[in-house]
């Protein structure tokens, strides 16, 4: 499976794109933005600026925990929109946080424990914008093919869509 859409509003100007190649456990994700790698990395670190822009356009979200640092733990969880009264909640650990470059994040999805993937998040400078290139290594097959079917993919091209409004601004 592989999408390339074109983005939809004025200020994603740069496709994500989504790949989920052939007979692996990966999922590989790619956008480009028109701001320093500093900046996105920023917004990806400070859990006011993820509060932002991580998730689905209808939902909220509340952070209980966000320690972007090595060993540090994050936990939040998404309301409201589409999940009505539902509420779905994600922890993991940061491994490796290397400012402007590189972070290394466990996550799981509560509503399926004990299913850890792992998402490795590069920031790089290229032609004077940041890629941002995340490879996410699921335990299984199946569990990415049920991330996919659970709408996973609308998901990240929503919160991809939502960061390049928030670095537009200026933020």
């Amino acid at each position: 499976m592989s999408t390339n859409p074109e983005s939809g509003t004025t200020a994603g100007t740069h496709p994500t794109t989504i790949e989920a190649p052939e007979g692996t456990p990966f999922l590989d994700v790619t956008r480009d933005f028109d701001a320093t790698p500093a900046q996105v990395f920023r917004a990806y670190t400070d859990p006011k600026l993820v509060a932002r822009w991580l998730g689905p356009r209808d939902l909220e979200m509340d952070i209980e925990e966000y320690d972007a640092r090595p060993g540090g733990r994050y936990r939040y969880v998404h309301h409201g929109g589409h999940l009505g009264n539902l509420r779905a909640g994600f922890h993991g650990v940061f491994h490796t946080v290397e400012p402007d470059r590189l972070i290394i994040q466990t996550f799981e999805f509560e509503g399926v424990p004990n299913e850890v993937k792992l998402d490795i998040s590069r920031f790089t400078e290229v032609d004077g914008r940041t890629r941002v290139t995340t490879r996410s290594v699921f335990p299984s097959m199946e569990t990415r093919e049920g991330a996919l079917a659970s709408g996973m993919t609308h998901g990240i091209q929503d919160s991809m869509e939502r960061l390049a409004e928030l670095l537009a601004s200026g933020v």
